[in-house]
């Protein structure tokens, strides 16, 4: 039995390295399904999760709650991916993707099981998210460097464009498989992950083997320290300069968020200093002189930037507004939401895969490019949509943005992990994650602010005469308009009525006439008073995406034609080795 442990630990039942490649990229597309999955299924959850643990969505103490369940996971994955992608090029990929399955698995069953209710059971699903996150970065880090290594320069692109297809594909079917799961039981978000990790990391440990280079070295602790702290300080102030602050709106008054992004941002240049300066640094910036891979990277940034605010304004937009007018109730928001939103990916699924192959023929470049401009060009439709929009035309554009970022990803994923020496591929994975989940992270962080912007302008006074219209005192509509729009956009997030809960609050529902009860809890009238404001917001943000996606555009194009790269790539020495250059060759 250790003999035929053995030999399977070695990889050599696969028989071929044809076969070898299929079974890595089946495992680590599968991996990295499941944990890019997990950054979207709770998003549209996040009604049925409250309810569940009988936590109020709308109690102003539970903002943070709703926040950290929201940017915990994508804090923790972009903090922590690069370091876990060195240690792969340290100690084995296959070593640390295995353990990073391991603990993904084991951290989605205690999800499941929270034994708490109120505030304890969401401390308790925060807290496991982010240990969830950390072994999904273990995964993410490491999957697109073990096929670099599987498969040969000419089948890279087909096979990286398969895994990312993969990983951003599990973002969007994330929003409806939550909204069916959700529907069911709000357990059920967690327990999916279950049996696919269980199967995955038995069949990683057996199947998988490290073809990559090895090399020991040592830990860049000052590198990692301010890396980690530095990122963390700026996300975690970004969070929490959406919550309200001293009467305003947000919080970007507050001294421990003006802290918290300062000290952040110095954490971060003396991070650039010290990797600069290393003989053997977590975060190889020598790599941006690769021309392929810095603009790839750069469009990365770019577009995570632009997509990453996408799926919360769609959730509000039909959870909040366009569902409950035409007739849905509350309570089925999220499902339906999640089947509205399917055309997104189906472009996705569709256009990804295709690119991915043709670009092994015909470079990245033309795909890139091509791709990021018709993402772009979707977010310019999108700004012109009617908030009450027709679904066929919605749905169109939908489409049109997951043709686009399917033809855009694939391409660029190839392009990135092609151009560099081969034992960089764990950090420069690492590096490729890092800024797509920066981008999402920061993305989420600005398209909220805007939203909340445009809200605080229109939102007081429209909530306000619409109250007092429908026979409301006066000085219970001036205090419910006067409460931070923070709280109508999350209750519009989480398929709620905040209209019923507010009255019930001042005690002044029961009091008014049935007539006027019915208009101001039913389906239409506060979705009517979002709308307005709401869509004021979406112009601009729709509009700053579809800019950054231009500009990302132009600069994949720059990235050169992408059918030969370059097998030797001379960098600077780092300052601490001799003052002769440094080659680096694959």
């Amino acid at each position: 039995m250790t003999t035929v442990a053995a030999r399977l630990r070695r990889g050599t039942s696969p028989g071929t390295p044809d076969r070898y490649r299929w079974v890595a990229l089946t495992n680590t597309t599968m991996a990295v399904f499941m944990a890019s999955l997990d950054g979207s299924i709770v998003l549209i959850s996040m009604p049925a999760i409250f309810r569940g643990i009988h936590l109020d969505p709308l109690a102003p103490a539970n903002i943070v709650f709703l926040l950290w369940m929201i940017m915990g996971y994508r804090l923790v994955q972009s903090v922590f991916v690069v370091a876990v992608g060195k240690f792969g090029d340290m100690f084995g990929r296959v070593r640390i993707y295995n353990s990073g399955f391991l603990v993904f698995t084991i951290s989605s069953v205690l999800l499941s099981f929270d034994p708490a209710r109120g505030a304890p059971a969401a401390l308790w699903l925060i807290g496991w998210r982010l240990v969830q996150a950390f072994g999904g970065s273990m995964l993410t880090a490491n999957s697109q460097a073990i096929l670099t290594d599987a498969f040969p320069r000419e089948r890279r692109g087909f096979a990286l464009g398969i895994n990312q297809v993969a990983g951003l594909a599990g973002m969007f079917i994330g929003l409806t498989a939550g909204g069916l799961l959700a529907a069911w039981d709000w357990r059920s978000v967690f327990w999916v992950n279950v049996p696919v990790g269980i199967v995955g990391t038995l069949w990683a440990y057996f199947m998988l083997r490290d073809n990559g280079e090895r090399h020991p070295g040592r830990m860049d602790w000052w590198g990692n320290l301010t890396f980690a702290v530095g990122l963390s300080a700026v996300l975690i102030a970004i969070t929490f300069g959406l919550q309200p602050y001293g009467g305003q709106p947000m919080g970007w008054a507050n001294p421990w968020v003006i802290a918290g992004l300062a000290g952040g941002v110095l954490l971060l240049a003396v991070f650039v200093w010290i990797e600069l300066s290393v003989a053997d640094p977590m975060f190889e910036l020598r790599l941006f002189k690769i021309r392929a891979f810095a603009f790839g990277n750069v469009t990365r940034f770019g577009g995570s930037l632009a997509q990453g605010g996408l799926q919360f304004m769609l959730v509000i937009w039909l959870q909040g507004i366009w569902l409950p007018l035409h007739g849905f109730s509350y309570a089925s928001t999220p499902l339906w939401a999640g089947i509205l939103m399917l055309p997104l990916t189906c472009g996705f699924l569709i256009a990804g895969p295709v690119s991915g192959a043709l670009s092994d023929r015909f470079g990245a470049r033309l795909f890139a490019t091509t791709g990021m401009i018709v993402f772009g060009l979707s977010f310019v439709g999108l700004i012109f949509l009617p908030v009450d929009f027709p679904y066929w035309l919605f749905a169109a554009l939908l489409g049109l943005n997951g043709i686009g970022m399917g033809m855009y990803s694939a391409p660029n994923s190839a392009a990135i992990m092609s151009s560099v020496p081969a034992r960089y591929r764990g950090v420069a994975s690492g590096m490729r994650a890092t800024f797509q989940n920066s981008g999402t992270s920061l993305s989420i962080g600005v398209f909220f602010s805007l939203m909340i912007a445009g809200l605080a302008s229109t939102l007081p006074h429209t909530l306000t005469s619409g109250l007092i219209a429908h026979g409301v005192p006066h000085e219970v509509a001036a205090k419910i308009g006067g409460l931070p729009p923070v709280s109508s956009l999350f209750a519009a997030m989480l398929g709620t009525n905040p209209v019923k809960y507010l009255l019930d609050s001042y005690h002044v529902l029961a009091g008014l006439p049935a007539a006027a009860q019915a208009a101001l809890t039913g389906h239409t009238f506060f979705p009517h008073l979002l709308s307005g404001p709401f869509h004021d917001g979406l112009v601009i943000v729709f509009s700053v995406s579809a800019a950054i996606a231009l500009i990302s555009a132009a600069a994949s194009a720059m990235r050169g034609t992408g059918v030969a790269v370059d097998s030797e790539v001379r960098l600077p020495a780092a300052r601490t080795q001799p003052a002769s250059a440094t080659t680096i060759k694959e």
